[in-house]
């Protein structure tokens, strides 16, 4: 039996882990993982000396029973990059980026997937369905190869040419919606209703949030496990953010980090910007988004289901939420690839332009160390970038 449980993310409810968990019965709202393990202080030290470079190396702090192999592909592991250029650029003394354009299909999408997929394959699943922007797409599509199992795909006709390219490249099934990601959404609910296939969508089974959450494990060794003072991202779905606010906060229950865990910053952009909405009416909730447009398509997410857990997790961090626009994004995608060699998607630019907006409205003082994600290769983004 599985040493942790589940926890609904809005009322309280509990259930154990067994089969193939969705959404809460009792609400509607995401499932977060609670472990009923202790992990020791002890196993922190143990890392440095683990030749597993990958993000299952913290297999003590995830969804594992025993000796049992996760379905990977080397995922995670990703580079924590000091940028001083693009810092000076942008008024930041002590700028860094976390760049998960290296992992094995060219997102931060395929930590949350290999953890999901990990999870439903142990479960008996064979057939997996996905709504998609593009990255996730593709990465489901990818472990879903890697597991043996079918994969069907709804992605939006406006997504970038070589996403698609990808995700017909990894075998899955792919039909292509005229419309955004929330009615690509309507149709893998139906299709899983229909055939029985696992649902991977955002924060609709409760495994790919554990798997994003090794992004702020990753960043918390990376950094001697002293954490920065703010953590800037791009938001659509937002399993990453709240993934990370789980992090943080498990790793100071257990004594590996101290508090106050990094401020955490939603970046989203202004032609689809429901999270930064929320956050500065008050609201405890994410209403959907009329006609959302942006070229970053990771962040054209109108209705976010995990909306409430992640403004929880912004106000709970001390952090907040800004819009950019489409323009802005994009410059601050060349920055990051002109001034230091990353090769930035949109959603990356994101990042990077609102670190200017935090440092020019005194949210963020120029001293202080920042963290932005560049979540993707921006060679998948096609002339996206141009």
């Amino acid at each position: 039996m599985a040493d942790w449980s589940l926890e609904c993310s809005s009322c309280g409810a509990r259930r154990d882990a067994s089969g193939l968990p969705t959404v809460c019965d009792a609400c509607g709202a995401p499932w977060l993982v609670r472990y009923d393990r202790r992990v020791p202080t002890e196993a922190r030290a143990a890392l440095a000396s683990r030749a597993e470079r990958g993000m299952w190396r913290y297999r003590e702090l995830l969804p594992l029973e025993g000796a049992e192999e996760p379905v990977t592909i080397g995922e995670g592991g990703t580079p924590l990059l000091p940028a001083p250029r693009l810092g000076r650029a942008l008024g930041a003394d002590d700028l860094w980026v976390k760049d998960e354009s290296a992992n094995p299909t060219g997102s931060f999408k395929a930590r949350g997937l290999s953890a999901a997929v990990t999870r439903a394959v142990a479960a008996g699943a064979g057939t997996f369905v996905l709504p998609t922007a593009g990255n996730a797409g593709v990465a489901a599509a990818a472990y879903g190869a890697r597991a043996g199992a079918h994969v069907q795909v709804y992605a939006p006709r406006s997504t970038p040419a070589p996403l698609l390219g990808q995700i017909a490249a990894y075998g899955a099934a792919l039909e292509l919606v005229d419309g955004h990601i929330g009615d690509c959404g309507t149709l893998a609910r139906a299709y899983a209703a229909r055939t029985g296939a696992v649902d991977l969508s955002t924060l609709r089974e409760p495994y790919r949030i554990e798997g994003k959450k090794t992004l702020g494990l990753e960043i918390a060794e990376q950094m001697g496990w002293r954490p920065p003072s703010a953590i800037v991202y791009p938001t659509g779905g937002g399993t990453g953010l709240i993934g990370m606010w789980k992090a943080f906060l498990e790793l100071i229950e257990a004594g590996w980090i101290r508090r106050p865990m990094p401020r955490l910053f939603s970046v989203q952009a202004d032609g689809c910007a429901p999270v930064i909405r929320a956050f500065e009416s008050g609201s405890d909730h994410c209403d959907p988004w009329p006609n959302p447009a942006t070229v970053a398509s990771g962040l054209r997410v109108p209705g976010p289901l995990g909306g409430r857990v992640m403004l929880r997790a912004l106000r709970e961090s001390a952090g907040g939420a800004v819009a950019v626009s489409d323009a802005d994004l994009l410059e601050g995608a060349r920055l990051m690839a002109g001034l230091e060699g990353i090769d930035a998607c949109p959603e990356g630019g994101a990042a990077a332009a609102a670190v200017k907006v935090l440092l020019a409205r005194g949210v963020l003082a120029p001293s202080d160390r920042i963290v932005v994600f560049n979540t993707g290769a921006g060679v998948l983004y096609g002339r996206a970038l141009t």
